[in-house]
């Protein structure tokens, strides 16, 4: 029997270690390990670690490092991770030798939202494929001759995008040299799966509310990388329907959170839901859908973008009403899911799924399994790598 090709995903449950990213994380591993191969989770963008306790970027990275731990507990995953401390020049799990050895030994590595700028020891590695997760920012870098990202993407040698609508004409944003391949955030099935127990009383959603530093011009149109732009629009649902809301938020500033709960939306700290994979899970499992808008930058540029954590909504067998990116031509929409450009849209999304939600709750699973299966997602991306 031939020996198991080796794939590392680098990443960053270490920088950021929230329940949302352990999930984005473990959907990756745990599908690649069922595939066949001998995975490896491994952390060395030297990029300070945020501590959720503290709410800041931290020198100490054990609070990081204990996550991955679990994360690799949790999903049967063993001891094949390492993570660099680039303050401390420590490493922990695998050592610094056996990750450089790695990085030769291995068929590819996966630089997951493309959390790593490559050095000389990523190189010695034959098949690097960017996943970029958050499109639109990138593309908008290269079809303006940003030298950095023009390098960072040169490093690569297969590119992935969740921007399914990019280059085409109902998105005006282009694809640029390289031989861009569409994707989708994947889910391992049966981690998830519809649950028996009482019907969820609030519409929820996990994140943050107001994101600075990747706003980006781009042929006279200004795009903002953040949430609170998008959610004014919408300030209203709460008072349209009999619905509940609740926003389990990081909401920075006080005159978002007071407004917000002025017009009737619930908030709650999001930081104790993300303390750990299962509280996570069973947050969303006792919810009764999710309901959220985006980021305006894929938002105007209807890249068709969709996010892994209304994947896991969808995979709970939970409701998702999300604002529209375009994703509506790549996924249906209409039941278990749906994609809305106003209030009034919004609020009747809210209605068709309280009517029948049994109805809906089934049709949101069945497009988890349809367009979001993991093993089939991730078998595309390995087969077009040469894998």
């Amino acid at each position: 029997m031939s020996p198991r090709k080796k794939i590392l995903l680098l990443h960053l449950v270490g920088q950021y270690p929230m329940a949302g990213i352990v999930w984005q994380a473990a959907h990756h591993l745990v599908a690649l390990d069922r595939l066949g191969y001998e995975v490896y989770y491994i952390e060395d963008s030297g990029a300070p670690p945020y501590d959720p306790r503290a709410r800041s970027v931290v020198e100490d990275c054990s609070y990081g490092v204990e996550m991955i731990r679990r994360m690799m507990k949790r999903f049967d995953l063993g001891d094949r991770w390492a993570y660099w401390d680039s303050g401390r020049n420590v490493w922990h799990g695998l050592s610094r030798q056996k990750v450089f050895d790695l990085y030769r030994q291995a068929d590819a590595l996966v630089n997951l939202c493309g959390t790593t700028r490559f050095r000389e020891e990523h190189l010695a590695c034959p098949v690097r494929i960017y996943l970029e997760t958050d499109p639109v920012f990138e593309q908008i870098q290269l079809a303006q001759g940003n030298e950095k990202t023009i390098q960072f993407l040169n490093s690569h040698t297969h590119h992935f995008t969740y921007g399914e609508n990019l280059g085409t004409p109902e998105c005006p944003i282009p694809l640029e040299t390289y031989d861009w391949k569409k994707t989708r955030p994947p889910v391992v099935l049966d981690l998830w799966g519809p649950r028996p127990g009482p019907e969820g009383k609030v519409f929820s959603t996990v994140g943050t509310l107001y994101n600075v530093g990747k706003d980006i011009t781009f042929r006279g149109e200004r795009y903002y990388w953040s949430k609170h732009v998008t959610f004014t629009r919408f300030l209203d649902l709460p008072r349209r329907t009999n619905q509940r809301f609740e926003l389990a938020m990081e909401i920075a500033k006080q005159e978002h959170r007071t407004l917000l709960e002025s017009h009737g939306w619930e908030i709650t700290d999001p930081v104790p839901k993300s303390s750990d994979p299962d509280v996570y899970q069973n947050y969303i499992y006792a919810c009764r859908g999710e309901f959220s808008v985006s980021k305006d930058l894929v938002v105007r540029t209807r890249c068709g973008w969709f996010s892994d954590r209304s994947v896991c909504y969808l995979a709970a067998g939970k409701p998702v009403i999300v604002q529209d990116t375009g994703f509506g031509s790549n996924i249906p929409t209409g039941r278990g899911l749906f994609a809305f450009d106003t209030l009034e849209e919004a609020a009747d999304a809210v209605e068709k799924v309280n009517r029948d939600y049994a109805s809906h709750c089934k049709a949101a699973w069945e497009i988890a399994r349809e367009f979001f299966d993991a093993s089939k997602l991730l078998s595309a991306i390995v087969k077009h790598a040469g894998l």
